[in-house]
């Protein structure tokens, strides 16, 4: 009887030993195969990591799919060149869309009238344009496809995280699917309400504004130009980004900011109705306007993780910050993220903590500058009052008017200091 305990303490350990013989292993776990996670593992891949991205998800197949993110993105200079590094811009370069100037209109009353209009043209800082526009719809198709392809990427769709537990060396996840694997780094990329952020005890906050947004494209009489347009008046911004033609006509993609009640006034009107509320609302700078996609609609809040970082852990894109849709900044600020994030942990162990001490350093006051500045400008942009309103247009008119600080402000827009 006395080697009972023994003979017990063995099997444990050989049930032990095969439990980790069958674990899957991986350099880097990304929790979250949205734009952010796919073009992260692309990247990471292309510098010898082996990846393993997980998403309860898949991407839309067509912009009439209930679930399409029928918003886009202006892709700015900086985060191309990420995406040329990860391999990816070859691939949907063919379905951008130049954004070679951003027109800023200041507005009042309703219907609205027009009381400033100013034009930043991207020749100020020496390029051919600010970026380039594609549908996120489109875009996470595409990447599916690219990241198909890709080696050291196991891309694992319709499975989603549920646990983890950080060790010395390693972090063992565990799906919802009950598989398990090992890896060195945890990422959460997977959004704003991250189960990995959850999972690791970071916390958030939020300021919130009473607003949603509508996302949608439509056609329109006059071309854009390749110009995006942001229209601000009581309620918030409304912005449109260039796109290819839709069957013979001129279209753009559009966000739509105002409070809930005005949203939920838009989204009941009939089409008709909805229409001429649109061209409204856009000055009629392009003609007519006419929907022609479904509209998507999300609540507006800036959040922001209280660290980036925990341990053999790392965040994102909105997993780490969301951002009010104003300037390109959304999307961008988490290619930023992405790139600093693969360069802290070159060389050596992924989730050493000395890399992600760096990464942290790296992000922190750019994230708090951007979220600070943008929850400001976004309440000044949904002001209905006189003087406030009267601010605006007269900011406006200064940050363009006065050159070096014109410069400046494009500058910083696009990522730089």
């Amino acid at each position: 009887m006395k080697d009972e305990p023994l003979r017990r303490t063995g099997r444990d350990l050989a049930a032990r030993a095969a439990y980790l013989e069958r674990m899957e292993k991986t350099d880097i776990f990304i929790s979250g195969a949205g734009i952010a996670g796919m073009i992260l593992a692309a990247l990471l891949a292309k510098r010898g990591h082996t990846v393993t991205v997980c998403d309860p998800s898949t991407p839309a197949d067509a912009m009439s799919d209930e679930d399409s993110d029928l918003r886009s993105t202006a892709y700015l200079a900086p985060s191309i060149a990420v995406l040329e590094e990860a391999g990816l811009w070859q691939h949907l370069a063919p379905d951008a869309t130049p954004l070679e100037a951003l027109r800023v209109m200041d507005s009042t009353g309703w219907p609205p009238r027009q009381t400033a209009t100013r034009t930043f043209r991207p020749g100020d800082l020496d390029l051919p344009a600010f970026g380039q526009n594609v549908m996120n719809w489109r875009a996470h198709r595409i990447l599916l496809d690219a990241l198909n392809d890709a080696s050291r990427v196991n891309l694992r769709l319709g499975v989603g995280f549920r646990s983890m537990l950080a060790r010395e060396n390693e972090v063992r996840v565990t799906l919802t699917d009950g598989s398990r694997l090992s890896a060195a780094l945890v990422i959460g990329a997977d959004g704003r309400n991250s189960p990995v952020r959850g999972a690791a005890g970071i916390e958030a906050r939020d300021r919130r504004y009473g607003q949603k947004a509508l996302a949608f494209a439509c056609t329109h009489a006059d071309p854009h130009q390749h110009v995006s347009t942001e229209v601000y008046n009581g309620g918030g911004a409304f912005v449109t980004v260039p796109l290819p033609d839709h069957e013979g006509q001129h279209a753009s993609s559009i966000v739509w900011m105002s409070t809930g009640a005005r949203i939920a006034e838009l989204q009941a009107m009939n089409a008709e109705a909805f229409d001429a509320e649109l061209t409204e609302r856009a000055l009629h700078i392009m003609g007519p306007m006419q929907r022609i996609t479904p509209m998507r609609v999300w609540p507006i809040i800036t959040r922001t993780a209280d660290a980036l970082t925990a341990r053999r852990t790392a965040l994102v894109a909105e997993a780490a910050h969301v951002l009010p849709p104003i300037g390109a900044q959304g999307l961008n600020t988490s290619i930023a993220d992405i790139a600093a994030l693969a360069d802290a942990i070159e060389g050596g162990d992924p989730g050493r903590d000395a890399a992600l001490e760096t990464y942290a350093r790296s992000r922190h006051r750019d994230m708090a500058i951007r979220a600070t500045a943008i929850d400001a400008y976004n309440r000044l942009c949904q002001a209905d009052s006189g003087p406030l309103q009267a601010l605006r247009s007269a900011g406006l008119k200064a940050v363009h008017d006065l050159g070096p600080l014109r410069r400046n402000v494009m500058m910083a827009g696009m990522g730089g200091a």
